[in-house]
Order: C-alpha cells, then structure tokens, then sequence
C-alpha cells in the first residue's frame, strides 16, 4: 500500500471488514485526509477501528494487514472495542469533537452517532493537553536551540499536535473551527492573545514552501514557544 491516497485506506477497509466479518463495528477515516488538509507523501493517513471483540486472539485476524499498512509508512489505526468508544466520550472529548468536524465512514456504522461530549470534559482535558504539550515543547526546545535545522523539525512536529488544540479551543470559545490552519491560527491567537505570526514559519514550512533555515537559537522558534506559552496562560484562566 502507497503512503498516500484515499485508494489505499478504502482497500485497507475492505480487507479488514473480510478479515474481521462481524467483529466490525465501524473504520473511520478522519484528520487532515477527511479535513482536506491533507499533503501527500508528508500528512499521516488517520484510521479509527471500532470492534465488538478486541481481544489480542480476536485481532490476530488483522496482523498482516496492519504490519503492511505499517511498514508502508502508516501510523496503525487506534482500536477500540464497542464499549470502550461508547464511554470514551468523557476521557477523549477533544478527540472525539475533532473527529465529528471531519470524518468519513469506509466500513460499518458511523460511531459518533449518539454520542456526546460535555464542556466541562472538553475544557478539562483542554487545560491538560495544552500544559503537557507546552512543558514538552520547552524541555525539546532546550535541546535543540543550538541547532537551527533541530528547531525547524522541532516546530514543524510539534504544530500538527497544536493545531488539534487550537480547534478544540475556538470550540470552547463557541466558534467554528476553521479547517484552513492559516485562518484556524489567525481565530485561535485573536481569542487567546497570543501573536499569529510566531506561526509563519511553521505554515510556510508545512505547506512546501521553502522558509529560511532557521540559525541556532533563532528568535523564530522562540517566538513560537512564547506564544504556546500564552496559550497555556489563557486556558488555565478560562472559567474562572
């Protein structure tokens, strides 16, 4: 199977609804390939597997073709028995709403059918991501900050993680989250008060166009982790 290509994931979907017969509650397709941000050749392709068995015995059926999907390049899809998803509502709000914005069914039922999230999950789990992923992105910043080429990887990993966060924000803040990042950046950072342009670089970067190499302790990367850190000050006063 190629990295890229909705081809692929459809054929992935037939493969694993006759390898798992019954046991199939649903695959989804969702992030930046449902959302129509998808780059090929450097965008994951995200899969969502929902089973009524999920035992380790029940999912030898689907070894082979996920090690393929693997080792062509694909992050495996996340599995979750039937019941698991049903009360994953509560541990996984974000993840959950930033499936509903963008998602296509390739087999079985839809799973965000009926079910619901609550403000006060989505604004917990909200203050917990932005804080985990800010102390992370200080402690690779300070590793890398003597290696401009270290700080681009830096940033343009990081960002996809971001962007989640940002959407989940202007939900919170009763907005609709924008599915260009560009716009999604430019929303989040009026809400939150943080600088849209410390972005820029990473944008630019993400959308092949080929930004400067950033120098060795470049005021770029530290822009961007001042304005995560903004972020991080603004969720944890929300509500309050």
């Amino acid at each position: 199977m190629a990295k890229d290509g909705k081809l692929d994931a459809e054929e992935l979907a037939r493969r694993l609804e006759s390898a798992l017969g019954e046991n199939l509650v649903s695959l989804v397709l969702y992030g930046s390939a449902a959302r129509g941000t998808h780059v090929a050749g450097r965008s994951d392709i995200n899969l969502l597997l929902v089973v009524r068995n999920a035992s380790v015995e029940a999912l030898h059926a689907v070894t082979p073709m996920m090690a393929e999907w693997v080792k062509a390049g694909q992050p495996a899809p996340l599995i979750f028995s039937d019941e698991e998803w049903r009360s994953s509502a509560d541990a996984f709000p974000i993840e959950v709403e930033d499936m509903r914005d963008a998602h296509r069914v390739l087999a079985g039922k839809d799973p965000l059918d009926h079910l619901t999230t609550r403000r006060s999950d989505l604004r917990l789990e909200l203050e917990r991501e932005v804080m985990g992923k800010v102390l992370r992105l200080r402690t690779e910043y300070a590793v890398a900050a003597a290696d401009g080429k270290a700080l681009g990887r830096l940033l343009v990993h990081s960002a996809s993680t971001f962007f989640v966060l940002l959407r989940a924000l202007l939900r919170l803040t009763g907005g609709a989250p924008p599915a260009r990042h560009d716009a999604l950046v430019k929303e989040a950072a009026a809400a939150a008060g943080f600088d849209p342009r410390a972005f820029d670089w990473v944008l630019a970067a993400m959308d092949g166009k080929p930004p400067a190499e950033l120098k060795p302790y470049d005021p770029v990367a530290g822009g961007y982790v001042d304005a995560m850190e903004k972020l991080a000050d603004y969720v944890d006063a929300m509500d309050r």
